[in-house]
C-alpha cells in the first residue's frame, strides 16, 4: 500500500495574499467533500486557543459548494482538544493544492459542544477594506446559521 501524497493547504485573504499554508494528506473524497489530515510538526503559540503542542493533529473537512470548513483538533493522545471552524469562500482544489479565501469569521467548539463565535468585527472591518461584495456577506452570515445548526444538533462532522 503506498503512503498518500502530501497536499499544500492555502489559506488566503480577499485580495488573493496568503494568510497561512501547511501540508495535510487525503484521508476522503466523497462528491464536494474533501477530508484532510494534518499534524503539527511544530509548536504553535496562539492568543485564543493557546499552545498547540507537536503532534496535535486536525482532520479537516472541506467542502467545495459550501462557506465554510471544520477542523478537529486532538492532542497528541488522540483526545479531542476542540473544533475550529472558519467561514470562507468554497475552495478550489486542483489535486495538488487546496486553497480558499479565509472571510475571517471563526467559531470555536468545546468538546462539551458550547461554541464561541469568533472575529465577527474583523469580517466587518476585512469587508469594508477589501470591498465584500453583498453577495459575500450574505453567503457568509447563511453559512455562519448553518455551521451553528449543525453544531446544536450534532450533525456531521459533530457527531463524533
Amino acid at each position: 500500500m503506498s503512503t498518500p501524497q502530501p497536499i499544500i493547504v492555502r489559506a488566503c485573504k480577499y485580495d488573493g495574499t496568503e494568510h497561512r499554508r501547511w501540508e495535510a494528506t487525503i484521508a476522503r473524497h466523497e462528491g464536494a467533500l474533501l477530508v484532510l489530515d494534518a499534524t503539527f510538526a511544530e509548536e504553535i503559540r496562539h492568543d485564543l486557543l493557546g499552545t498547540i503542542a507537536v503532534g496535535t493533529t486536525s482532520v479537516e473537512y472541506y467542502w467545495l459548494d459550501r462557506w465554510y470548513n471544520v477542523f478537529r483538533f486532538s492532542d497528541p493522545a488522540g483526545r479531542l482538544r476542540y473544533y475550529y471552524c472558519n467561514i470562507n469562500i468554497p475552495p478550489t482544489f486542483d489535486g495538488r493544492v487546496l486553497s480558499y479565501v479565509d472571510l475571517d469569521t471563526d467559531i470555536l467548539v468545546q468538546p462539551d459542544f458550547s461554541y464561541s463565535v469568533l472575529d465577527v468585527e474583523e469580517f466587518v472591518e476585512n469587508a469594508g477594506r477589501y470591498g465584500y461584495p453583498s453577495e459575500v456577506r450574505k453567503s457568509a452570515a447563511a453559512a455562519l446559521r448553518e455551521l451553528i445548526g449543525l453544531i446544536e444538533f450534532r450533525h456531521f462532522p459533530f457527531d463524533t
